[in-house]
């Protein structure tokens, strides 16, 4: 059924358009990229994290075991934390991969192999985190030491500390962040010939961080430009009117989608745009997250909500809760491939791929062995908890492939 719908919208979208051409309003050409979304058959994808791959072999055999299982999409994570896991104009080589050329383009390599196995390949970028770990980044050039003023600043005037086991964040409220963000989306979209971009933590990572002091009652961002801006466009200071306060921060982030959106379609049209969103929106807005007010403006192809629970009920709550929000926008199921019981991930599988024709697992290193050592332990009883998982789901994701189109 939603298939169908797709297809009615790109049958209505369609007359629109030559309608429009035909009156002289809208050159055909710039129409039909502007409006038409991307129909494609049932998406079975996989995320792959940037620590999975060190290697020209590590990417190949992450793209033939994806394609084994019967996945037809792979999610190839190539920027965690304003570093590059491919040959960028902009940001230095991700730390890793030692934080130097390894000799091949990771996204290149992923691009051709996906390619060369008829799968779809999407470029995954975490968007606002500027670094991860206790300490700074030793190259001079990236992000967190070359522009210390667009991370965040508390209302003391302090800037975000660094985290053990979390990041520190760039700060979308300001223009200049946001014409960065957007120059180096546009670096990947113009020089790779992926199928879509894929944007994460496209939000304020503002959660606390574990084994950290409280940051409950610290606000951020509060750096006097920020304010500023605020104030000159509401007249009013951020304590006193925190709804306009929320209200104006969750505005910014949506401002940094338009403008890709819009750097999008003047780059590459053809490529779709998608975002991995909390599944629950209204709980995302404390994060500045509208997913809602994204779709309703159009503003991404696919959204991938990331439903991680065992709780079956739950799950599907949510997934009767995206029908509704969804209204003919094409939905892509996350469903978590972590430890627990199998059998129900599984019926979650199904579940996405029926409701939505589409489902997103995460992650590779759940079910697959990879060099990841920094988020997933490598040891023989993990590596064998490993291979019962992907074992356990293994008829199912067949039956999957066999099940969906393409």
């Amino acid at each position: 059924m939603h298939r169908h719908l797709r297809l009615h919208r790109l049958a209505v979208l369609f007359a629109a358009v030559l309608a429009a051409a035909g009156c002289g309003n809208t050159p055909i050409s710039t129409s039909i990229s502007s409006l038409l979304p991307h129909a494609r058959a049932a998406e079975r994808a996989m995320w792959v994290t940037r620590f999975d791959y060190k290697t020209q072999d590590d990417v190949t055999t992450i793209v033939e075991n994806c394609k084994s299982a019967g996945f037809n999409t792979i999610l190839f994570q190539v920027r965690g934390n304003a570093t590059a896991l491919y040959r960028s104009a902009y940001e230095p080589w991700a730390e890793q991969l030692d934080g130097v050329d390894p000799g091949f383009d990771p996204l290149q390599t992923a691009i051709d192999a996906a390619h060369a196995h008829g799968m779809r390949l999407a470029a995954w970028v975490n968007v606002t985190p500027a670094w991860w770990g206790k300490e700074p980044p030793k190259d001079p050039e990236q992000v967190y030491n070359k522009h210390p003023e667009w991370l965040w600043f508390d209302q003391h005037g302090t800037q975000q500390p660094l985290s053990s086991k979390f990041y520190v964040s760039l700060n979308p409220c300001l223009p200049e962040v946001r014409h960065y963000l957007v120059a180096v989306m546009r670096d990947i979209v113009a020089r790779y010939s992926i199928d879509e971009l894929h944007l994460d933590y496209f939000r304020f990572p503002n959660e606390q961080p574990q084994g950290e002091p409280d940051r409950s009652k610290l606000d951020y961002p509060r750096d006097a430009k920020t304010v500023a801006l605020f104030e000159g466009e509401t007249g009013k200071k951020p304590d006193q009117d925190r709804v306009a306060w929320d209200s104006w921060r969750t505005e910014q982030v949506s401002n940094l989608l338009r403008d890709i959106r819009r750097m999008m379609r003047e780059t590459r049209p053809t490529v779709e745009l998608s975002a991995a969103v909390g599944p629950v929106p209204e709980s995302a807005l404390s994060h500045f997250q509208d997913a809602r007010t994204w779709l309703a403006e159009d503003l991404l192809d696919v959204v991938y909500p990331m439903n991680y629970t065992r709780d079956l009920k739950m799950f599907e709550e949510r997934v009767s809760s995206w029908k509704r929000i969804a209204k003919g926008h094409y939905v892509v199921m996350g469903v978590s491939l972590e430890p627990g019981d199998m059998d129900v991930a599984g019926e979650e599988l199904d579940s996405a791929l029926r409701a939505f024709n589409g489902f997103s697992a995460y992650a590779y290193s759940s079910i697959f062995d990879s060099p990841n050592t920094s988020i997933a332990s490598q040891d023989e009883a993990t590596r064998f908890q490993r291979q019962q998982r992907r074992r356990a789901l293994a008829t199912v994701l067949l039956e999957l492939a066999k099940d969906g189109s393409g």
